[in-house]
């Protein structure tokens, strides 16, 4: 085959610093939308993103030279560097350690975008333990 072809696709999940509800609506979405630029300046394929007070989910495309923890760390590290230069915190913003990440398949891409667009109705009724829990099973 004298090309690659690749088609990786990952829903990531991660949370704020002992699950601390201080991802505010004040500045949330400006936060996520300079993830998605910060993706873009980074050769990062940020598909959809969006949260609540206490995690986000992102669905990316990967590439064939990328590797899983070098884009979550560089995620990370960039929104929370622009969450204490920007969001006029009392305490300094941190992410928890770890992450979830999960393939999704070709088909499943709908599902999991629409999953990600409506995170605030879906935590109306189910907690954030649950949702790790359905997304692991």
């Amino acid at each position: 085959m004298p090309k690659t072809y690749s088609s990786v696709w990952l829903h990531i999940v991660w949370s704020t610093k002992l699950r601390k509800p201080n991802l505010f609506r004040s500045f949330r979405y400006d936060l996520f939308n300079y993830l998605k630029l910060y993706g873009e300046k980074n050769d990062i394929l940020v598909d959809v993103i969006n949260g609540i007070e206490d995690h986000v989910h992102l669905l990316i495309r990967l590439k064939t030279t990328q590797k899983i923890s070098e884009i979550i760390n560089l995620l990370k590290g960039a929104s929370s560097r622009w969450v204490n230069l920007n969001a006029n915190l009392e305490e300094t913003f941190k992410w928890q350690n770890g992450y979830g990440v999960f393939s999704v398949s070709e088909k499943d891409i709908p599902k999991v975008r629409n999953y990600i667009y409506n995170q605030e109705e879906y935590h109306k009724s189910v907690s954030y333990s649950e949702e790790l829990k359905r997304l692991v099973i």
